[in-house]
């Protein structure tokens, strides 16, 4: 593990492993290097390109100097793309997709971009997430209401009521509340495109690079029609759906995927 320091001075901790063109992962609500789906990821990809993966704001070994604002993630991820030699292949899942969107919209340089399953809401095919749900979240936080913190988001993510009790069990729940903090952060990237309305046609056309927008062929209906959503409105986005797959990343099935589209 090393650093990179963000522009308003925070340390940002990452990693690297293989060898090749530049790839960076960016992780979505409450996962990072110690918790989640990249570092297998990596491991599948790094015989083909050197690969960063890093604790996003406050999480894990990174620093969170206040006040959040979602400027600062992008800037967090500007100093990982200028220690990789200024540009790289970007990949983002879930929120950190959203992320990763509004990175290249703001142009941020990127050789490709994948997003994987951005939780958008655009249609009446589930309910969309309160908007103060952000707000709630950081009040649980602040009243030291970590676990009802993550409890929320996991109903707001449709996370059946049984299977929350038996998480509430298992050991990786004190990790789940140590990074409950940054849940408003996620919310701020994705929660303006969860209330149930088309996407905003203007918003992304910045995005100029060649970018994958893939989801799950078992994911739900509602998260499937807003990726194919999004891959409408991006003029450069090619859409893809990974038979058989959900939400969960598979190091080996995502990790070939990516390989394909970043070759």
């Amino acid at each position: 593990m090393t650093t990179v320091t963000s522009r308003d001075g925070t340390r940002i901790a990452y990693e690297k492993v293989g060898s090749g063109e530049p790839l960076v992962l960016v992780d979505g609500a409450m996962c990072y290097r110690g918790q989640g789906p990249m570092r297998p990821l990596a491991a599948q990809l790094s015989g083909d390109f050197t690969v960063y993966t890093y604790d996003r704001r406050g999480r894990g070994e990174s620093g969170d100097t206040k006040p959040y604002a979602p400027e600062r993630e992008l800037e967090d991820l500007q100093a990982l793309l200028e220690e990789a030699g200024g540009s790289a292949y970007v990949f983002g899942a879930s929120s950190g997709a959203a992320l990763a969107l509004e990175a290249a919209n703001s142009g941020l340089p990127m050789r490709k971009l994948a997003l994987y399953e951005p939780p958008f809401i655009v249609d009446n095919t589930r309910p969309p997430i309160p908007a103060d749900y952000g707000e709630h979240t950081a009040q649980w936080v602040a009243a030291g209401r970590r676990g009802g913190a993550v409890a929320g988001f996991m109903r707001q993510v449709q996370v059946p009521g049984f299977a929350i009790l038996l998480m509430r069990l298992m050991p990786a729940w004190s990790k789940l509340k140590g990074v409950a903090h940054t849940l408003p952060y996620d919310f701020a990237f994705v929660g303006p495109y969860q209330q149930g309305k088309p996407l905003p046609s203007d918003k992304w056309t910045g995005v100029t690079v060649p970018t994958l927008v893939a989801d799950g062929g078992k994911s739900p209906q509602w998260m499937r029609n807003s990726v194919k959503a999004l891959a409408g409105l991006l003029p450069t986005a090619r859409y893809h759906t990974e038979p058989g797959q959900t939400h969960m990343l598979k190091a080996k099935v995502h990790g070939r995927m990516l390989a394909e589209f970043f070759a």
